[in-house]
C-alpha cells in the first residue's frame, strides 16, 4: 500500500491529500489517516473529534463554517459517499491570500482529502444526492466560538457548479463579512 501524497494548494497552509488505495480482485484497501504521515501537516495537533454528515439532495449547500480564537480548528475533510465541492476561504488578516477561496472536488472515489488549518473557513456543494461527509477536527466544538461567513457573500463570489437546491435556514442567514466576523488575527 503507498503512502499519502500531500499537496499544497494556492492558498498556504491548505493543502490536498491524496490516498494511494491497494486495488486488487476483492476491492480496494486504503490508509485513510496516518499521524506519521501527516505529521508535517498537524505538528503538535491531535484529531480530538470526528464528526459525520449526510446531504440528501443535489446542489445543497452546507457553510461556510469556522471557530474563532482560542477554539479555531485544524479540519481534515473526506467525502465517503459520492462527490462535493469542497471550499476554504482564508481569513487569516496577514496572509497575502486574505479572502479568496480555493475549491476542489472531494469525492469516495477520488479518496482524497481537504486538510484545511485555523483561520479558514469551510463549507461545500453536494454534486450527488445522498451525499457523506467525514470530518476530523483538532479542536473540540465549542459553541461560543463557533462562527460563520455567508455562502453567496460578493465579497468572497465563490463560483458554485451547480444552481443552489437546499441550504439551512441558519446558513442561509450568516452575516456579509465585516470586521466583527473575521477582525480577529489568527
Amino acid at each position: 500500500m503507498g503512502k499519502l501524497t500531500i499537496s499544497e494548494t494556492p492558498l498556504k497552509g491548505l493543502y490536498i491529500v491524496e490516498t494511494n488505495a491497494f486495488v486488487d480482485h476483492r476491492g480496494a484497501f486504503a490508509r485513510w489517516f496516518c499521524e506519521e504521515e501527516l505529521a508535517a501537516l498537524l505538528g503538535k495537533r491531535h484529531i480530538k473529534n470526528v464528526n459525520f454528515s449526510r446531504t440528501v439532495k443535489k446542489g445543497s449547500i452546507r457553510g461556510m463554517h469556522f471557530q474563532k480564537p482560542p477554539h479555531a480548528e485544524m479540519k481534515l475533510v473526506r467525502c465517503i459517499k459520492g462527490k462535493v465541492f469542497d471550499v476554504a476561504i482564508d481569513l487569516r488578516l496577514d496572509s497575502k491570500t486574505y479572502l479568496q477561496w480555493h475549491g476542489v472536488e472531494l469525492s469516495a472515489e477520488k479518496m482524497n482529502m481537504f486538510v484545511i488549518p485555523e483561520g479558514f473557513a469551510h463549507g461545500f456543494q453536494s454534486l450527488d444526492d445522498n451525499v457523506e461527509m467525514l470530518y476530523l477536527h483538532t479542536e473540540f466544538y465549542n459553541n461560543e466560538s463557533e462562527n460563520a461567513l455567508r455562502y453567496n457573500d460578493p465579497k468572497l463570489n465563490i463560483q458554485w457548479p451547480l444552481e443552489i437546491s437546499e441550504i439551512s435556514e441558519k446558513d442561509a442567514k450568516h452575516p456579509l463579512i465585516d470586521a466583527n466576523i473575521i477582525g480577529v488575527k489568527i
